[in-house]
């Protein structure tokens, strides 16, 4: 499948500028505010594609070679790269752009914002990463059992209180939260450090398979990109920028638990601890945190009783139409209402808000009327009539 790019998208971005930003982005070397700053100058990227390299700023950001990095990425696409590129991407409609309304605000406060966040998976749950309405359990690769056991439990009790669990599908502590909130029947959230189309740990393929089936898969890198050690560390940014609390259980002193477990501080998010045993070398880092005063975490019902019920626990009972498969090609009388709330294009959150409906019961009407033809489903978790 091609890349699908509405005509006319959300957030002032129209088709041929999203592509341009989409190619651009996977040029080695090019963050947010550089590839900002070329736009800038330029007037365009469609511009700056055609341009001599010595019309090009100087840019701060990137580091290394990168006027041979870009010359090299235009060398590759060629002149009229649009086509070419379009046809190359299989992500399809899934990526998010900066100010698509579905793209969590939160990720706009950081230093280094993602040039785009490629996603798979249930894109109902991005309304409630955009209130950072998950909780992120984070540790080291090499966990005692009792760190591993204590993970798994964790994910457990939040799948089970309706919390979305955010990890990095890392080896371990990570792969042990989503093991265990899959195993109750949550929402996964995997933050990973690869693109979409690759996998690692190799091992993990399965779990891989299970998260995007039932939770989220979300990458800023795009298609192709080769693995590299850099990307895991600059993930963890992410996955405390989507989160409202973090859990960390076991870590060494030197690792990107740990970074995470920092981030979430400088946030002022609530950071919970697994004490560990203190002659562990991998516990050391977590330990050392719960002596500079953060939260000791010793059951996971401590942890739902200071959250509460998530965003997907079970409410009371609500007067909504059936939602079941069999009716799911049926006309409904609500989907005039969804229709009319439409109007000029809304993303799924707004039509939750203003029909005051949940989340799953518009996400799936929407579905309905995009397989009847009446609705298309635009970049950027966009509806809009056809």
């Amino acid at each position: 499948m091609g890349l699908v790019v509405a005509e006319a998208p959300n957030g002032g971005w129209d088709r041929d500028r999203r592509l341009w930003w989409l190619l651009w982005a996977g040029c080695p070397g090019l963050g947010w505010v550089s590839l900002r700053g070329i736009e800038m100058h330029f007037g365009s990227l469609a511009a700056a594609w055609r341009a001599p390299m010595s019309g090009f700023p100087s840019l701060s950001g990137p580091r290394g070679n990168w006027r041979r990095a870009v010359e090299d990425w235009r060398d590759r696409w060629g002149a009229e790269p649009l086509a070419r590129w379009s046809q190359s991407s299989t992500l399809g409609r899934c990526a998010l752009l900066p100010g698509d309304v579905a793209l969590p605000p939160s990720l706009n406060d950081l230093a280094r914002p993602p040039l785009a966040l490629f996603w798979k998976g249930r894109g109902s749950l991005w309304p409630h990463l955009r209130r950072r309405a998950a909780v992120a359990v984070v540790g080291t690769r090499r966990p005692s059992r009792h760190g591993e056991a204590m993970a798994e439990a964790v994910g457990r009790a939040l799948a089970q209180a309706g919390w979305p669990v955010i990890s990095g599908l890392a080896d371990g502590i990570d792969g042990a939260s989503h093991r265990g909130c899959l195993a109750q029947g949550g929402s996964p959230i995997a933050v990973l450090g690869t693109s979409l189309d690759r996998v690692y740990p190799s091992h993990h393929a399965q779990l891989q398979h299970q998260v995007a089936e039932l939770g989220l898969l979300i990458s800023e890198q795009p298609q192709g990109t080769p693995i590299r050690p850099g990307h895991f560390a600059a993930r963890n940014r992410l996955l405390v920028q989507l989160a409202s609390a973090v859990v960390l259980v076991e870590c060494p002193e030197q690792s990107g638990a740990l970074h995470s477990a920092r981030l979430a501080q400088q946030e002022q998010l609530p950071l919970w601890v697994v004490p560990s045993d203190a002659a562990r070398p991998s516990s050391r880092g977590s330990n050392r945190l719960l002596a500079q005063g953060a939260r000791v975490l010793l059951e996971p019902s401590e942890l739902i009783r200071h959250l509460g019920q998530g965003p997907l626990a079970p409410r009371s009972p609500t007067p909504v139409p059936d939602s079941s498969d069999k009716l799911r090609l049926q006309v409904l009388p609500e989907d005039a209402h969804l229709l009319s709330a439409l109007a000029d294009g809304a993303c799924l959150e707004q039509l939750s808000q203003q029909l005051q409906l949940p989340l799953s019961w518009v996400a799936q009407r929407l579905l309905a009327l995009e397989l009847q033809g009446q609705v298309r489903a635009e970049p950027g978790l966009h509806w809009r009539r056809v």
